[in-house]
């Protein structure tokens, strides 16, 4: 099974080369390159301005590179007869028609993607069977986020790319939604996410890689993004006494110690506190996450 994924993965899906895009004078991305493999789920992550949103407009050929190259299932994303059958595509936002309903919407959208499927069954995948008849104008925010998700999915495309999907959504719909997403990668599905929420792309995305003023400035596991930070022990610190290792802050009244050796530390704080009949309240130990990369990037 692994070898199987690793053979995938060495198919490219997406290959980007040197890609570069100026708006007149302002450059949005420069010297972009990237390669994400068959079954990959692979997060373009940044800050705001980052050049995320151009980056993903060239890919899904909505502009073409000011210079560079890009190629989509092995042809320019500018071939639209024949790309776009088999991509799938989230927008932030989609312009509803408001006086047509559900299955309507999606029926229209399976229609212009040129990939057959059955508008049952997508309502019943996005939790939408209930507002079937609905028309999308009545639809709530969250159920409309839905809805554009299941316009992505029809058809079970090949190539999909999501952008800040889960945003609007509640916690049961946004589970909804990496259930399906994981279904359509058993499938053989390729997956391209942009999105707000680290977590969910430090828990979903087998790599990740983040923009930085037009740059890619780290790509990589979450394990090789993360390797090197430090953890941390958190505690209230007995009043009056010397501690065993230096604290390297406070923070909401709490002594922080940042570590490279969370189990070596902590034991010899534990050890400490019991020679010494010291109480450590509060104590909580945490690890490094995609928050801490990204907040070192915005420092740079």
């Amino acid at each position: 099974m692994a070898s199987n994924r690793a053979e995938a993965a060495s198919t490219q899906i997406v290959s980007v080369e040197a890609l570069s895009y100026s708006y007149g004078r302002f450059s949005a991305l420069r010297n972009l390159t990237l390669h994400v493999g068959q079954g990959e789920l692979y997060a373009l992550l940044g800050t705001n301005g980052a050049g995320k949103t151009t980056a993903l407009e060239c890919l899904e050929g909505h502009r073409s590179p000011t210079s560079g190259r890009v190629a989509v299932l092995g042809r320019s994303p500018l071939d639209r007869r024949g790309v776009r059958p088999r991509v799938g595509i989230m927008l932030q936002e989609t312009g509803f028609a408001a006086d047509l309903t559900v299955v309507e919407t999606l029926g229209l959208a399976g229609r212009l993607s040129g990939r057959d499927d059955d508008v049952r069954r997508i309502v019943q995948r996005v939790r939408l069977h209930a507002k079937s008849d609905v028309r999308v104008g009545q639809l709530s925010g969250g159920e409309k986020r839905r809805l554009e998700f299941g316009m992505a999915i029809w058809g079970r495309p090949d190539l999909v790319f999501l952008d800040e999907p889960t945003t609007g959504l509640d916690l049961s719909a946004r589970e909804d939604l990496w259930d399906a997403v994981a279904e359509l990668r058993r499938d053989g599905a390729t997956v391209m996410l942009t999105t707000h929420y680290l977590e969910e792309a430090q828990l979903h995305a087998d790599r990740i890689g983040f923009l930085h003023r037009g740059e890619l400035r780290r790509e990589g596991t979450v394990t090789e993004l993360l390797a090197g930070l430090s953890s941390r022990i958190e505690f209230l610190a007995p009043r009056g006494v010397s501690l065993p290792l230096p604290v390297t802050s406070t923070v909401n009244g709490l002594s922080r110690i940042e570590t490279t050796d969370v189990q070596r530390d902590m034991a010899i704080l534990l050890r400490w506190a019991d020679l010494g009949g010291h109480r450590l309240e509060r104590l909580s130990t945490s690890t490094s996450t995609l928050d801490d990369v990204f907040r070192a990037l915005t420092n740079s």
